[in-house]
């Protein structure tokens, strides 16, 4: 693979997945508060597509204020978890910044951005809704479970020219989170239908799951990368 690496700095220690022949697409996804990449790499990697590269960066480590201040891999700081909450603007912006230096390290290796997939869980889902929506390429779509879309009230003006009015939406919530209630991710859902195309997206819940995956979840993402990232 030509490029480097190194001028991405997400990128340097990011989690890879290789394809297993010729890669013509490509998920990052993006893990939640306090986790690494490793967890979903191991979680993407049951569900792989041979000619899909899984791209799983770590977060940089912040004080969060809503975990007392401790020091934990977070993509931005979270001051609350309900739809008022004060949220921390100048580094989500940053934070998504970051993760669209992947994408284009990702087309200059000649992936197009019409076979990239961004998703990611919690506070990752939350950045990849942001940064997909705010993004000027035209993505493949957004794999978003048990999040919520971050600086909601921006939208949808944020939206950059609507270059991604299209994109599919696959958002997943269990229906006995108690960090983030279901009720949120339903109004993150209505909220993403006055951004795209209403009919783009898609909001399953699985009853009796927590704020965590379940495997109904992963096959509805690995079905959901199939269709939109078919072999070439």
């Amino acid at each position: 693979m030509c490029g480097n690496n190194m001028s991405v700095p997400l990128l340097a220690d990011a989690v890879t997945v290789s394809g297993a022949e010729r890669e013509t697409a490509a998920v990052i996804f993006l893990h939640g508060l306090g986790d690494t990449g490793h967890s979903w790499a191991d979680a993407l990697s049951s569900i792989r597509l041979p000619y899909v590269k899984y791209i799983c960066p770590h977060a940089p480590r912040i004080p969060v204020t809503l975990n007392m201040k401790m020091v934990m891999p977070s993509w931005f700081d979270l001051m609350g978890l309900t739809p008022d909450a004060p949220e921390d603007e100048a580094v989500i912006k940053k934070a998504a910044e970051s993760i669209k230096a992947i994408i284009e390290h990702e087309m200059k290796n000649g992936i197009p951005p019409n076979r990239i997939i961004l998703g990611g869980f919690s506070q990752g889902g939350a950045l990849s809704l942001y940064t997909a929506l705010t993004c000027q390429h035209q993505l493949a779509g957004i794999v978003a479970l048990s999040c919520w879309l971050p600086l909601h009230k921006a939208f949808p003006q944020a939206a950059n020219n609507g270059v991604n009015k299209d994109i599919a939406i696959l958002q997943c919530h269990g229906e006995m989170d108690p960090m983030i209630p279901v009720r949120f991710g339903a109004l993150t859902a209505e909220k993403l239908k006055s951004v795209v195309t209403p009919a783009k997206v898609q909001f399953k819940t699985y009853p009796g799951v927590m704020h965590s995956s379940c495997p109904q979840e992963m096959m509805a993402v690995k079905e959901f990368i199939e269709k939109l990232l078919p072999r070439i």
